[in-house]
């Protein structure tokens, strides 16, 4: 059986779609919803689709570690609450592990929603890291019971836990990427950011990370330019048109 471990933090826009492809499913599987106190209806939402619902302290590493440690299936898929996921894609992941005995994880194809020429530039970005075995928990990361044990499970990191998990899965055994249908997740998270300090700040972050600051640092730094972007990207929108075009895009 599969755990599918959804972290939320006011989600309700997106959850139900979600939940209506997860339940839809033929595979067994078991719906774990941990929310890190949504005040816009997330958890009614949770609860009248009867999956099980978790409240939890916020931040996403804390909330995929509680999922982790109520579930139950044998395999465990972490999925965003924005993402679509392909239908049928449960008895994918179940039949790929039972074709590879020796795959002990793995992710999708990332693809982004938006409709702009960066989001078609990240969908390469994304396929190309992803051939370095690197990849990030918006990509619908799963992984066998036995193996996530094995490398002492899902660290309650302020930031960087997906990036983590993967360094430890891609050194302990042979994972898998897959690749049709590909699971497509929101470009909301770029809205009213400049691309150039996105990458900047992605490269910032990891280069931080392998140099061993804090997980609690980069996250305080990663808020901070996160917020600094889009205060900067508003101001710089009032004054140039060309911006405000490249957004309408």
């Amino acid at each position: 059986m599969i755990s599918v471990i959804i972290p939320t933090l006011n989600e309700a826009v997106n959850l139900e779609s979600l939940l209506d492809t997860l339940l839809a499913e033929t595979a067994m599987a078991e719906v774990i919803v941990v929310d890190g106190g949504s005040t816009d209806g997330t958890p009614q939402i949770a609860l009248s689709n009867g999956v099980h619902f978790i409240p939890s302290a916020p931040g996403r590493g804390h909330q995929l570690y509680t999922g982790a440690a109520a579930a139950t299936g044998d395999v465990l898929l972490f999925l965003h609450a924005d993402c679509q996921f392909p239908a049928g894609g449960l008895d994918r992941i179940e039949r790929i592990l039972s074709d590879r005995p020796v795959t002990v994880s793995g992710n999708h194809r990332l693809t982004f929603d938006g409709d702009d020429r960066f989001s078609r530039w990240l969908d390469g970005f994304y396929a190309w890291i992803r051939s370095l075995g690197v990849y990030y928990g918006d990509s619908g990361i799963f992984v066998r019971r036995a193996a996530l044990e094995a490398i002492g499970g899902v660290r309650p990191l302020a930031l960087m836990e997906d990036f983590n998990l993967v360094r430890r899965m891609e050194r302990y055994g042979e994972t898998v990427c897959i690749a049709e249908p590909p699971l497509v997740t929101s470009s909301r998270r770029f809205e009213n950011r400049q691309p150039a300090a996105i990458i900047w700040g992605w490269l910032k972050i990891h280069a931080l990370y392998y140099l061993g600051v804090s997980p609690q640092r980069l996250a305080k730094i990663y808020n901070s330019d996160r917020q600094a972007n889009r205060n900067g990207s508003s101001s710089r929108d009032n004054t140039d048109p060309s911006l405000m075009e490249d957004r309408a895009k």
